[in-house]
């Protein structure tokens, strides 16, 4: 029988020349958008006073009438087909951690019965898909299919292919949340409204706050070919055996390398489609592991950068088809070279367009800066747990801590400058009698630089970073949805300046005044937050084992991870700031212990039948051929002669036997614990029996597996292997 290997590479030759036939129209500024119904295109298909009570409720969070709606609804539709859109879908994230859709076409039916087409307001604003099929986490039962999506105003509808999507938030029948936008827009509005409260006590004009995201998504491009014949990569999006390859990142000669025709080809068209959508993407390169790429666009509004991502990640599969490739989004597709991680480059705007995390001119200015600096620093130091929790997934588990990814333990890098700007604040007046915070703010607060971007160095081991002008989350997997670890920082953020505010008026009613009252509460949060600050190498055992002696955690397992979602305090934050109620805290709980021992399971399946019916297979296939050679051998050869000839291959057909047989041993072991851990009926159980006694199974078989794939006869050999999956032509 056809190796099915070879032939996949005979494929990978062909495919290699496919971008030669390829036209990409070019890319231009003056398409952007042009498949987005954004406000200046709303503006020419919408009555003035429908348009302007729209963007009134974008700006304020006023509801629109049922009439608006209608008007809006009708140029929207006039504008999709314009643009060749017959069929329009309420588009939505469902806790599947993908996009939802279910399409309808404009057609209809007047009183006379003759069809017509047509979208009304009350489509537009609402529609109720079946939510049985959902992620609800015990939040309602299999036969309760009732759910509703709603319009978000804020995100603009847009076409892809010949349908008109709408934005909108996903609910359950009894209004709980099913779905990442909407806490996110919760969240948004919490932070909104204590951030205001804070700005204003240096700044009276500003009256909005908001935060803004620039991600970064890395990837990786594997030949369609290739792809298909690793069912691993097929069903679970990574490698589960592989040998690695005799070159790969040693030499670091991929990184921003010449970027080959072929993914040039995909990443122009890529572009184009993603300007149409209004998609801002400005960088592309290689990454630092061969076949591994990164792309970024342009900061935006949080809310519309989750969108564009979520967008960018389905039409960047549907792109790479056409030349034959396949798109990894998988945290860790490949052992021993670098994952993929989604940085988000995140900060705050405020409606007169200062960034809160740049430093103003004026001495208020600055000590505003510091006010919201010190704040996420004691934000993120008092929820460490739960923002790792929003990042750890299955799949990112792979890549934290694997020393080129930061580790579990969340902590921040501010940089030198900063930090001796913070603890000078924090020293400030202990010295001193009377003056300290005065001397401070004269000697050092009004010496802050307004671009701190020179004074900052990055720190690429940090999951958190510092970095001129915004923070970087570098902690978060590429295949993540954005908005999770967004709701853990709006919302954490918002209590902390509700707090921030609070204790300011406090100080102020004892008499201080504003300056003194700012300067007395940030000495104390960060004497109280400073241990999570660490300007250096995140990835050394040294600072595994400083982390532990600063009290800081360190929890690479899953399930443990998880239960931060249910924990006293984080259940306070939420209800405090009306962002997750405690029972959808709850279902969000529930679900990623489901996902964890779901996705777990498929892996141990896929490993299971990979190793019994590829590889032992073929191995033994080899050592039957090697067996008949020492047989033949042996009548040719003279009993000393024979010895002398035959001895290696004798002692490589023992060594496969012992693989073998310990493949086998291991894989039976594995399914014996997954069957105790499928008939555990507590999901918290189960998914620790999952991580504490099926994982360990994985590593232990590929091992054996790997060691066979350098002895077997090459031609033999069923999988890709790294050295032809890693390199593209």
């Amino acid at each position: 029988m056809e190796n099915i290997r070879f032939t996949a590479l005979q494929k990978f030759l062909e495919h290699s020349h496919i971008y030669e036939d390829k036209k990409v129209p070019v890319i231009d500024s003056s398409v952007f958008g042009s498949n987005v119904f954004d406000l200046n295109t709303m503006s020419k298909y919408v009555a003035p006073e429908a348009y302007n009570n729209l963007k009134e409720a974008i700006e304020t969070g006023k509801k629109i009438s049922r009439k608006d709606a209608d008007h809006i609804a009708t140029g929207m539709r006039i504008w999709a087909k314009e643009r060749g859109a017959s069929h329009y879908t309420h588009w939505f994230q469902p806790l599947t951690g993908t996009t939802a859709e279910k399409h309808d076409t404009f057609l209809d039916f007047d009183k006379s019965g003759s069809a017509i087409e047509k979208l009304d307001g009350s489509a537009l604003v609402q529609q109720e898909p079946d939510a049985s099929s959902f992620p609800s986490g015990g939040i309602r039962n299999t036969f309760e299919a009732r759910g509703y999506t709603a319009w978000d105003i804020s995100s603009p509808t847009f076409i892809v292919g010949d349908t008109l999507c709408i934005p909108t938030i996903f609910v359950s029948y009894t209004g709980e949340a099913l779905d990442y936008k909407t806490p996110l827009l919760k969240s948004k509005e919490a932070l909104n409204n204590n951030a205001v409260k804070v700005v204003r006590l240096f700044d009276k004009s500003i009256n909005k706050v908001f935060p803004t995201l620039g991600w970064e998504q890395e990837y990786f491009l594997v030949d369609e070919a290739l792809f298909f014949a690793r069912p691993d990569l097929v069903l679970t999006g990574r490698t589960l055996m592989g040998h690695a390859s005799s070159k790969d990142q040693q030499l670091n000669d991929h990184y921003f390398g010449s970027i080959p025709e072929r993914v040039l080809m995909f990443m122009r068209e890529l572009e184009y489609e993603a300007y149409k959508l209004g998609i801002p993407l400005k960088t592309r390169h290689n990454e630092v592991a061969p076949g591994q790429f990164e792309l970024a666009p342009i900061f935006e509004e949080v809310n519309l950068a989750v969108d564009h991502n979520q967008l960018i990640m389905i039409i960047m599969k549907e792109i790479a088809k056409k030349y034959r490739l396949r798109v990894l989004l998988h945290e860790k597709p490949f052992k021993g070279i670098n994952g993929s991680g989604k940085h988000n480059n995140w900060s705050l705007m405020t409606d007169t367009g200062i960034n809160l995390l740049k430093p103003a001119k004026t001495t208020k200015g600055k000590l505003m800066f510091l006010s919201f600096l010190v704040n996420i620093i004691k934000a993120v130091h008092d929820n460490a747990d739960l923002l790792r929790a929003s990042i750890l997934t299955p799949e990112n588990s792979h890549r934290l801590g694997a020393h080129e990814a930061p580790p579990a333990i969340i902590s921040i890098f501010v940089g030198n400058y900063l930090s001796k700007i913070l603890n000078k604040l924090e020293d400030c007046g202990k010295n001193t009698q009377n003056d300290g915070f005065e001397q401070y703010m004269k000697l050092e607060v009004s010496n802050i630089p307004e671009i701190l971007l020179d004074n900052t160095d990055r720190n690429r081991t940090s999951p958190f970073a510092f970095t001129g002008n915004r923070f970087e989350f570098r902690a978060v997997g590429s295949s993540s949805n954005c908005a999770s670890p967004m709701i853990i920082l709006n919302t954490a953020l918002a209590a902390q300046l509700d707090k921030f505010y609070h204790d300011v008026e406090k100080a102020m009613s004892e008499g201080k005044k504003l300056q003194e009252a700012v300067i007395s509460i940030l000495q104390d949060y960060i004497s109280k937050s400073k241990n999570i600050l660490f300007e250096g190498n995140n990835y050394s055992e040294e600072w595994v084992k400083e982390a532990t002696k600063r009290g800081l955690s360190n929890i690479s397992d899953v399930p443990e991870s998880l239960k931060s979602f249910i924990d006293k305090t984080t259940i306070e934050l939420f209800d405090k700031t009306n962002v997750l109620t405690p029972k959808e805290l709850t279902a969000r709980y529930n679900i990623l212990l489901e996902n964890f021992v779901l996705k777990t399971q498929i892996e141990a399946r896929v490993l299971g039948d990979l190793a019994m019916n590829h590889i032992i297979p073929t191995a033994v296939k080899y050592q039957n051929i090697l067996m008949d050679n020492v047989h033949t051998m042996s009548k040719i050869f003279g009993e000393d002669e024979y010895k002398k000839h035959v001895g290696n291959r004798i002692e490589i057909i023992k060594e496969i036997s012992t693989h073998v047989n310990q493949i086998k041993t291991l894989v039976y072991s594995m399914i014996e614990e997954r069957k105790k851990a499928n008939s555990e009926q507590d999901l918290q159980k189960k998914a620790t029996m999952y991580s504490k006694n099926v994982l360990p199974y994985f590593d232990k078989i590929r091992k054996h597996v790997d060691k066979l794939e350098l002895i077997i006869d090459d031609e033999l050999w069923p999988l890709p292997k790294y050295r032809e999956l890693l390199f593209l032509r």
